[in-house]
């Protein structure tokens, strides 16, 4: 199983960065079909193959997620994608 775990520090506040994180996994559920759900300050993130969630913290951003077999062969193309939507919100 494949291991994603990637940390974005931010300046924006709990409340303004939450909001962000909800607009992040709206994007996530149009793409590629995942379910998301809050559990306390985690976006709770499932798929087929892909289990992760993506906390929010006073100052940073975190994401974790266990990959499958199949999904683990993108987990490259999946990280970049990550990093990219952390670079573009949270600077």
């Amino acid at each position: 199983m494949a291991t994603i775990d990637m940390t974005r520090r931010h300046a924006l506040g709990h409340e303004r960065a939450r909001e962000i994180v909800s607009e992040i996994g709206a994007e996530l559920v149009r793409r590629y079909g995942v379910q998301t759900r809050w559990q306390g300050n985690a976006l709770l993130v499932r798929r087929g193959g892909i289990e992760g969630r993506i906390e929010v913290g006073d100052d940073n951003v975190r994401m974790h997620a266990q990959l499958g077999v199949m999904v683990g062969m993108l987990k490259g193309t999946i990280e970049q994608e990550i990093q990219k939507q952390f670079e573009r919100h949270f600077g």
